[in-house]
């Protein structure tokens, strides 16, 4: 009778959920009334949920006692009680706060909050970082808002000038993976191959997308390639696109920076010695459109952006140059580097993003664009008394050189400045069919395409052996395209299971075309350099077309194994035309500790297939040492030279990803973060040294094939190095607002170390110690290393009133440590003598850790008008000298030429800034 009992109370509490439970739909739309698609809806302290359709509609069983959340990227979270009512009209506000809103990166499943990801994300909010600051470009602002992301702006390193790449977590510019709405970014056709920070890589030029056209960036910090494929060892920055309709938004900016410790312009007495131009240089002028308008009745929409930049190159040398030798402050004057700076940009872009819906669950969606830049930036000085074989001379002797680019100083000597002058274009487009079938998969069909030329010329130089009759040329350049088909398929199986898999086939194709004639040929008999001084041409020789397809396939499940305990693991194959297999994997855990605080961790394996550039790239160029012309060559990998050097084919970089850490919600408007994480990469690919025919240690077949070729010196591109990297990222973000005061402060800090653990010195190129320096040497290790320096913290703080708000931010950049040349200009163990003749000292550069401190201030004049003034660097602070205490006399043997290399801090002093935005 008991059992009987139990058993009809069992079925009448059934029966009573049963009819307690529910079907609620609904629809959500913004404040315009348009439907958003993707917003999440949960029910409280539960697993179960679902996201809205492309037109905003949702469904889900809930009981009358359920409390239902509502939350969205961009807009403020709702909750409300489901009640007796079954239909739901919702409209959502927008949130100036969304780093606390759902993130698209990392998982493939939707509506997961950012504080409860398996691996850190940062969400960083364009339109809140590009207002209060003087720098205009994406590349720069994110140096300053995310704090494992690291640029350095190049000067002096060629097209390195022209294109601004960036890493995260110390690791190289090509070893992180760039997508817009998801979707991947195919990466610039330059491959840096002259001294800088990321040398023998390639990279995604980001700046190359409008800012006015990016809603928010998505920063995962976690090796991901068995989630989105290779380059995804340092981990995945994704460019949200905007989709707002009915509303026109831009900007109208100005910036310059006024530096009169460095600037030529403000002494006289420097003023034959120097170029400059103003005391206000390096001024930019900026303007942002975005708008869009709705297509159709179901939640269509088409959003345009268009962004111009102009902006002035910028001059900066030592001022002081009295008793240099005992005045710290104090330089001579830099003969190597009479222009020194950064280079002048003209830049317009243009981008489309638009989703139409076709039928209740089908949608089709575009996005792309176009970017056209156009650079100007100055060549190491020729001067006369040092090379005078760079010159167009009589046969007495005498100058033949066009006025206007020689110039002579009021010691007499006779100089010019080479420009390299670069035309980059860029376009891209994708396009796709995404929807849901009847049994709940979402599924996701796409194809995007992308080109990038770079385009190089000479100005205002000369191919000495020529004559001075041309003083322009063409030196021709590359382009790469890539091309992505993908299919993706994901699936709520439960309220606890999420399955994901899918497919991608992509095609890539880079080539190398040569500049005229003149920019490359020697036509005298030897006597004069060859090629156009600066940047010699792309010969006939180096030219190439080369492709490669892929094909890859991945599976990503995650689980919500308890109410607390989350487990993700994905395995992705993928196989390359050119070599062959890969498979990685990835797992990935969350422990719900409490509900304000969580532990995550992650393992995984990855890898960064070479990329076409570094596997095709050849140059030969000219190169004076110790007063003898030498021609040189940059070998692609699979010449008869290469293999003679005994460098095998490239192969795919591999890797070994690990992190732990935990987020916590420390009160209701402060969360903090912080995450551990540990990167093994082995055989990177990096740019050999350049190897000297006529050394006797060389392998004979080598030296044999480079005198086939009529080459002095030969360089390669080989997996040669593994480093291991550990760091810690530190994110404290407070917001809170009472009354008509807001408070903000975001503190951010990231801690690391890299060391290399192997260099991989092919057997042929072995033969002495001095070759095997040659093939990486000290100084290129070092520039390897400072990638990132070891320390980088930065606080950002803000109060507002009503109208106004006030800013400060404070940007730590540590020490860091780079090689000079010297005395022997290779680079290897380098020493320079002491000044006052006691020995050799170590060529070491101690940049000193620096504090950068910005402020500025907004005032809203209208409901349509925002003003933004400020100053970035407000105290002007330079990185230290780059030169050897007590060897003066070795100064300005940096990579610049000037007196700093390039550090992330950069050496242009205080910049203000005026920006005026709107909105209607």
């Amino acid at each position: 009778m008991r059992k009987v009992l139990s058993t009809l109370g069992m079925l009448f509490l059934f029966v009573q959920l049963s009819f307690a439970q529910k079907t609620i739909t609904g629809i959500i739309k913004d404040n315009n009334g348009s439907p958003l698609s993707g917003i999440s809806v949960k029910i409280k302290n539960t697993t179960r949920g679902t996201s809205t359709a492309s037109d905003g509609s949702f469904s889900l069983t809930a009981n009358e006692n359920d409390v239902l959340e509502i939350s969205g990227v961009g807009f403020g979270k709702q909750e409300f009680r489901a009640g007796s009512k079954t239909t739901f009209s919702i409209t959502l506000q927008p949130e100036s706060n969304v780093g606390e809103g759902v993130v698209v990166l990392g998982t493939r499943r939707t509506g997961r909050v950012k504080m409860e990801t398996t691996a850190p994300v940062d969400v960083v909010n364009i339109n809140q970082v590009t207002m209060p600051t003087a720098r205009m470009d994406i590349t720069s602002i994110l140096n300053y808002a995310a704090p494992s992301f690291n640029y350095n702006k190049q000067s002096g390193s060629d097209g390195a000038d022209h294109v601004d790449l960036a890493t995260l977590r110390g690791l190289g510019p090509d070893q992180t993976l760039v997508l817009v709405n998801g979707k991947r970014r195919h990466q610039t056709s330059f491959v840096a191959v002259f001294g800088t920070r990321g040398r023998g890589n390639s990279g995604t030029d980001l700046n190359a997308i409008p800012a006015s056209s990016i809603d928010r960036v998505e920063i995962l910090r976690d090796g991901a390639s068995a989630q989105y494929g290779s380059d995804a060892i340092a981990g995945v920055i994704n460019l949200i696109l905007k989709k707002s309709t009915n509303k026109l938004t831009g900007n109208i900016g100005y910036s310059g920076y006024l530096d009169s410790k460095y600037n030529p312009a403000f002494s006289n007495d420097l003023s034959t010695q120097y170029i400059h131009e103003k005391k206000l240089d390096g001024n930019a002028l900026t303007a942002n459109l975005n708008y869009g308008t709705a297509l159709g009745k179901k939640g269509g929409f088409i959003n345009f952006s268009l962004d111009g930049l102009t902006m002035g190159k910028t001059y900066r040398q030592v001022l002081d140059t009295s008793n240099y030798y005992t005045n710290d402050k104090a330089m001579y004057v830099d003969i190597y580097r009479r222009a020194n700076g950064d280079a002048s940009l003209d830049m317009i872009g243009t981008m489309i993003n638009a989703e139409v819906p076709i039928c209740s669950d089908k949608t089709f969606y575009a996005f792309g664009g176009l970017n056209h830049k156009s650079s100007d930036a100055y060549a190491f000085t020729r001067n006369f008394s040092a090379r005078p074989e760079r010159f167009p001379t009589t046969s007495g002797g005498g100058f033949v050189g066009s006025g206007d680019i020689l110039q002579t100083t009021n010691d007499g000597e006779t100089f010019y400045n080479p420009h390299i002058q670069t035309r980059i274009d860029d376009a891209s487009l994708a396009a796709g069919v995404k929807g849901k079938t009847k049994h709940g998969w979402e599924w996701d069909f796409s194809n995007a395409i992308g080109r990038n030329k770079f385009h190089f010329f000479g100005d205002k130089t000369f191919n000495a052996s020529l004559g001075n009759d041309q003083t322009h040329f063409d030196d021709g350049g590359f382009t790469f395209l890539q091309n992505t088909l993908n299919a993706n398929f994901n699936k709520q199986i439960n309220d606890k299971t999420s399955v994901a898999w899918g497919a991608e086939l992509r095609h890539e194709r880079y080539t190398i075309f040569a500049g005229e004639e003149a920019s490359y040929k020697n036509y005298s008999d030897g006597s004069k350099a060859t090629g156009s001084q600066g940047f010699p041409g792309y010969q006939p020789g180096d030219e190439v077309t080369a492709k490669r397809s892929v094909v890859g396939a991945y599976l990503d499940v995650e689980s919500d194994v308890t109410k607390n305990f989350l487990v993700d693991g994905a395995f992705r194959l993928e196989d390359y035309s050119d070599f062959g297999y890969t498979g990685n994997f990835k797992l990935a855990a969350r422990l719900k500790a409490s509900s304000k605080f969580n532990f995550r961790a992650s393992a995984s394996t990855g890898f960064r297939a070479p990329s076409l550039q570094q596997i095709n790239f050849s140059s030969t160029f000219t190169t004076v040492q110790a007063g003898n012309i030498a021609e040189v060559k940059i070998a692609p990998n699979n010449s008869p030279i290469t293999r003679a050097a005994g460098i095998p084919e490239l192969t795919q970089e591999k890797s070994l990803n690990a992190g732990f850490g935990f987020t916590w919600q420390a009160g209701k408007n402060l969360n903090i973060t912080v995450d551990g994480y540990y990167a093994k990469i082995k055989d990177r690919i990096v740019l050999s040294g350049q190897f000297d025919g006529s050394d006797v240690n060389l392998d004979a077949d080598l030296r044999n094939q480079m005198a086939n070729l009529n080459v002095a010196l030969a360089q390669f591109f080989a997996n040669a190095a593994s480093t291991t990297n550990m760091g810690i990222d530190f994110v404290m973000d407070y917001n809170q607002r009472m009354g008509d005061n807001r408070y903000k402060i975001l503190f951010t800090a990231n801690v690391q170390n890299m060391k290399i653990d192997k260099i991989n010195v092919p057997a042929k190129l072995s033969g002495s110690e001095f070759l095997k320096q040659t093939f990486y040497s000290d100084r290129e290790q070092k520039f390897l290393l400072a990638s990132a320096p070891k320390t980088k913290a930065s606080l950002n703080a803000e109060y507002g009133m009503k109208k106004v708000t006030l800013g400060l931010r404070l940007t730590y950049f540590g020490k860091i440590t780079l090689n000079g040349y010297g005395q022997d200009g290779l680079g290897i163990a380098p020493t320079v003598p002491l000044d006052n003749g006691s020995g050799d000292v170590p060529d070491l550069f101690n940049y000193k850790g620096k504090l950068v401190t910005d402020i500025y201030m907004s005032c809203a004049l209208h409901r349509n008008w925002t003003l933004f003034v400020g100053a970035d660097n407000l105290l002007s602070t330079h990185p230290d000298f780059g030169v050897v205490k007590g060897a003066k006399d070795w100064a300005y043997n940096t990579e610049t030429g000037g007196a700093w290399d390039a550090v992330q801090m950069g050496f242009n002093g205080r910049r203000l800034f005026a920006r005026l935005a709107f909105s209607f």
